[in-house]
Formats: C-alpha cells, sequence, structure tokens
C-alpha cells in the first residue's frame, strides 16, 4: 500500500494514494499508444496526401488522418516547411508523435514553430505533446511557445496547447484518487483490522485494511490484493457497500474511496512490516468500542453500513458484473445494486 505524501489520514481508510486516473485518460491512452501512421514528406509543389488507418493493432476504433511530414534533421532542397510527426485525434486536435521527435532542440523548436502555423491555418484546435524523460529539455522550448502543463507521470510530462481563441474545451488532467477498503469479518464476528505505521492523529487506531487501487486495477481486485498484501488473507469480493467522495486531499486532488465487503478464504495472518506495525482479528463490539470511531462520524456510519449488509439489513450494496462494449470493444466492470 502506497502511502502519498499529504495524505490527510481517515484511521477508518488510512492513508492511501491513487496511482491512477479520470475519464480523460480514455482519450489520451488512445492518442499515445499508437502505431506509427503513413508519412510523406511534403514540398512545395504538391498537396497533402491524407491516409486512414483504423483500429490499428488496438482493440478499439479509433480513425487517424496523417499529417504530412518532413524529418526536421535532414534536409531537401526541394522544401522550405519541416513539420513535426503527428496525428490527428477525433476532436479536430492533433497529438504529436513523442518518439519521433528531432533530435536536436534546434531542429525541435523550427518543426514546432512550422508545425504550429501549419495546424492553426488547418483550424486544427487542441494540440497533445508528450515529452519523455530523455527529451526533458524541450520542455522550455515548448512552453515558449505557447504550451501548458497537463499532467505527468515518472516517465514524461504531457503538455497541451489550445489554438483557437476561445474557452478551452481540452479535458483536464487527473482530478481523483481512488482508493479501497476492505472490509472482512469472520464466523466468529472478529474483523480484520491492522494498525498502519502512521501520524499521530490515528497513532495506536485499529483499521480496515485500505490501499490505492493500481493503474489499471479494478475496484474489487485492488481491494483483495491490498488485505492480501498487508495481512496475508486471501478473500473473495461479495459487494461494494459505499463510497466516500473527499475534496483537497494529497496534491489536492480529490479522493474517492471504496468500501468492499469482503469473504475471507483463509484465516493465518501474515503482516508486511514495511506497510503496517500489526494486523490481527479482533471481536466487531471491541472493534467498534474504539474511541475514534465512535466519536468520527464517518468511520461510525462506513462500519455500521458494514454490519447491516453482513447481516443481510442492507440492500445497498453494488455487485460488479463485466460486460462489453461497443464504444472500446473491451470488457469492463459495472457496478450496481442488485434487485431484493
Amino acid at each position: 500500500m502506497a502511502t502519498a505524501i499529504g495524505v490527510s489520514k481517515w484511521p477508518l481508510i488510512g492513508s492511501v494514494s491513487r496511482k491512477k486516473y479520470d475519464s480523460a485518460n480514455n482519450y489520451f491512452s488512445k492518442g499515445f499508444s499508437q502505431s506509427k501512421i503513413f508519412l510523406r514528406k511534403p514540398s512545395m509543389n504538391s498537396s497533402p496526401l491524407i491516409f486512414h488507418e483504423v483500429g490499428a493493432g488496438h482493440t478499439h476504433m479509433l480513425k487517424k488522418t496523417a499529417i504530412n511530414v518532413l524529418t526536421p534533421n535532414r534536409s531537401s532542397p526541394t522544401t522550405t516547411t519541416e513539420f513535426l510527426d503527428a496525428w490527428n485525434d477525433d476532436y479536430n486536435g492533433v497529438v504529436i508523435d513523442p518518439d519521433s521527435l528531432p533530435i536536436s532542440a534546434n531542429a525541435f523548436a523550427n518543426a514546432l514553430r512550422a508545425s504550429l502555423a501549419n495546424w492553426k491555418l488547418k483550424g486544427k484546435k487542441g494540440i497533445w505533446l508528450k515529452l519523455l524523460l530523455e527529451k526533458a529539455e524541450l520542455v522550455p522550448i515548448a512552453i515558449q511557445e505557447g504550451f501548458k502543463y497537463h499532467h505527468a507521470e515518472s516517465g514524461y510530462v504531457m503538455l497541451a496547447y489550445w489554438i483557437p481563441d476561445e474557452l478551452c474545451l481540452l479535458p483536464s488532467g487527473p482530478s481523483h484518487q481512488i482508493g479501497v477498503g476492505g472490509f472482512v469479518i469472520n464466523d466468529k464476528r472478529e474483523v480484520l483490522v491492522v494498525k498502519e505505521n502512521c501520524p499521530y492523529s490515528c497513532s495506536g487506531v485499529w483499521k480496515l485494511p485500505t490501499g490505492y487501487i493500481n493503474k489499471s486495477e479494478d475496484i474489487f481486485s485492488g481491494a483483495i490484493r491490498e488485505v492480501k498484501e498487508e495481512t496475508g488473507i486471501d478473500t473473495v469480493f461479495l459487494e461494494i457497500v459505499a463510497f466516500r467522495h473527499a475534496h483537497l486531499m494529497a496534491f489536492e486532488n480529490s479522493d474517492l474511496l471504496f468500501i468492499c465487503m469482503l469473504k475471507p478464504l483463509s484465516f493465518d495472518i501474515t503482516i508486511d512490516e514495511k506497510e503496517i506495525q500489526a494486523a490481527k482479528w479482533m471481536p466487531l463490539n471491541e472493534f467498534m468500542g474504539q474511541p475514534f470511531h465512535l466519536e468520527d462520524p464517518m468511520s461510525k456510519k462506513v462500519i455500521d453500513i458494514c454490519i447491516a449488509a453482513h447481516e443481510h439489513r442492507y440492500s445497498g450494496g453494488y455487485i460488479g458484473q463485466q460486460l462489453p462494449s461497443k464504444l472500446d470493444r473491451k470488457l469492463s466492470h459495472l457496478y450496481y445494486a442488485q434487485s431484493k
């Protein structure tokens, strides 16, 4: 379970820090994982050739229109304009190929400037530029030409440029972290709890195992994994009983935490000392009787809901069903309340 810098710890959920993303990620993943499009070098005496490529090497249907390209590191006596290797997206924007950028900073600056002028003439709107870590020296050049930071990961920074002199319609960067908590109770009415290595605010509090889901990880899978990593207990997912939405958490992001009801498949605890101090099966009454849970309205409400779900007195839980979609031709999980 990763711990985010600056996370406000809630002992029910603990310190959790997401490795994840919002709905704009679908847009980005389409643009930056594509195979190379058809290219040709432009000349002053020729008109652009347009090629279409649909869903090359991918399960989704993404139509790209190639953009004329001349590699900036090569010269030609018949050309005066050099453009970056790029493709059109589905929103009248452009995605610059991060793997085909010029080697030198000067060549990049010239090609970027020429490309922007060309895209403005063509009425393009949003321009996406992904600069890998090894190309970090190109960031100041892009900023000087009008690009702004959008988001970053450990291996790259994403920049964006909105061409029209009107309200920017580009999707915002990642805004949410997604966490999971596992409520695991055995036949003896003992709850699986952990004591974390956390600040004074929750020192000594026994809480549910929690953490943030990994990139491309399902909610229920993340809950099962976190419980396993922290306690060694194997579980199976039953339902999502509740979720909490908070704002201005780590790095000023919003935070979603999904509380999952899990059924234990094993009972011998093995802790990860790098993440937690201790773990145990605690009698339910003792767990609920901790001063923090009694005094914290959020914690108390969540535990009350979990107990009601365990005793079949709560019908608001969400189960997960894997279904295909024509939009991306992939399987994904739909969570919904069961009919009683």
